[in-house]
């Protein structure tokens, strides 16, 4: 079975584009990462690695990744971008507390078919879809509700 290096490295030949080795860097902290994580996160991973990765090239970098299917672009909250690897994972979906960030993955099928009948219903062909809903984590919603009070 091809492992995400390769799959990346057969991608950015296919773009004519070099795997360098700070690309190689940055992959392999992305799949060490067993969460969610943005961009800051990934460039703190690397300095305490002691790697000298600029942020420049992580931000060329992202784009490279979600193009060769690797990784993907999770809701926006508090300002941030989440990416997450989605190389050989199950397809899911994303509930955000929009007051800690935390995010909790979820699958539901009876969500994927009511998708999959709109699609028909609408002669439609879907290549990829992402719901995420936000709100607030348990946590926090009971915080909220006692400060209400």
């Amino acid at each position: 079975m091809i492992t995400a290096e390769q799959k990346f490295e057969e991608f950015l030949k296919s773009k004519e584009l070099k795997y360098t080795s700070e690309r190689k860097l940055i992959i392999k902290t992305i799949f060490s990462f067993n969460k969610h994580f943005d961009i800051e996160e990934l460039f703190e991973r690397l300095r305490k690695q002691g790697n000298n990765v600029s942020r420049a090239t992580i931000y060329r970098t992202i784009p490279l990744l979600i193009q060769g299917g690797l990784i993907t672009e999770t809701l926006h909250c508090q300002d941030k971008t989440s990416y997450e690897n989605i190389f050989n994972k199950e397809h899911h979906d994303h509930l955000v507390c929009i007051n800690c960030g935390k995010i909790i993955e979820f699958y539901n099928e009876k969500i994927e078919k009511l998708q999959e009948e709109v699609c028909r219903q609408h002669n439609f062909v879907p290549i990829e879809h992402r719901l995420g809903i936000k709100g607030y984590c348990e946590d926090c919603y009971k915080k909220i509700k006692g400060e209400v009070k």
